[in-house]
């Protein structure tokens, strides 16, 4: 059977040499022993990888950049280091195309830039959309600063895989200080902080009434859903359109005909039955989120899924075909 994963990370050290060190140091999860221990996986594309990708049965991965890059940048440098990114993956996958994909990576910072990035990117090299990491400058993508990348992503039909990012410091410091060795490191970012800040950032673009100002924009967040499968009947009772916010469509509405998940770094069934009771599987993809999780732990968890073969199939590659456009 086919089967792509779309949220699967690369990191190119070559060029984040490149960003100033006081930069680097403020993005100090790349530092960590965790991240320089996977560091070879991260930048490898056509050895250790495709290996892997073989030996379980994985069709195609969408590659996206992993850490520090061109959203950090000054809205004077990101836009060239975004392109010169984005140019080193399209050169680096050219002869595996059937293997691999990419979503763009934006210079964040210069919005108007960012999405001429885009349409760069999926005109000359075929990218699929892009993935943005988090917060840009602590702003969420409800701000209208960010209204050129979502009027483009619109109107080019291709979808924003929205991933989580680091916290703002302020935040780091209220809710993840003064905790024992790395645990408050640890629940800012997989322990918990990445995907209630996801779930809330996908919130805050409903009750802003953004999503209804592009209702053809497609959002994927990956981690089953970032918590927002099981919140999602009490998120639709609190937050009623035209009482509370600024949204003309409930809640569970707009998730279901505008937010796509993927399973990425989750591999267990209870999540996956919430997910598909809420979502409905016409709205998930499989994922893996290489190589912070492994290929053999996501294919082992798809191998024993309680799903019927139409259901895995259209988990395993069809909804992500139809979404990407990628057969």
């Amino acid at each position: 059977m086919r089967i792509v994963t779309l949220e699967e990370h690369l990191t190119f050290p070559e060029l984040t040499s490149q960003i100033p060190k006081e930069i680097m140091d403020s993005h100090s999860i790349d530092n960590s022993p965790a991240i320089q221990y996977l560091m070879p996986k991260l930048k490898d594309i056509t050895g250790e990888r495709l290996q892997s990708m073989a030996a379980n049965g994985i069709t195609l991965q969408v590659l996206s950049v992993s850490g520090a890059g061109a959203d950090l940048l000054d809205p004077s440098e990101g836009p060239a280091f975004a392109r010169k990114y984005n140019d080193e993956i399209a050169a680096k996958i050219a002869e595996h195309r059937l293997r691999f994909a990419a979503f763009a990576h934006l210079p964040m910072t210069a919005p108007n830039e960012a999405a001429d990035e885009l349409e760069r990117t999926i005109t000359l090299h075929g990218f699929k959309g892009a993935l943005i990491n988090g917060l840009t400058n602590e702003k969420f993508l409800d701000d209208p600063e960010f209204a050129p990348i979502l009027q483009r992503a619109e109107r080019l039909d291709v979808p924003i895989y929205l991933h989580p990012g680091l916290p703002p410091k302020a935040v780091a410091d209220a809710y993840y200080s003064n905790l024992p060795k790395i645990s408050g490191m640890f629940l800012s970012i997989a322990g918990w902080g990445w995907h209630s800040e996801t779930a809330l950032h996908v919130l805050r673009l409903i009750v802003s009434g953004t999503f209804d100002r592009y209702p053809k924009l497609k959002l994927i967040i990956g981690h089953m859903g970032e918590m927002l499968p099981m919140m999602m009947a009490r998120c639709d009772n609190a937050l009623r359109p035209g009482l509370v916010g600024d949204n003309s469509r409930s809640v569970v509405e707009t998730l279901r005909a505008q937010v796509f998940i993927t399973t990425s770094g989750i591999f267990t069934n209870p999540p996956l039955a919430t997910a598909i009771d809420t979502f409905g599987i016409d709205n998930m993809m499989f994922s893996v989120d290489y190589p912070y999780a492994s290929n053999e732990q996501g294919k082992a968890f798809l191998d024993k899924a309680p799903l019927s073969v139409a259901d895995t199939k259209k988990l395993a590659h069809e909804n992500a075909d139809k979404l990407l456009k990628l057969s």
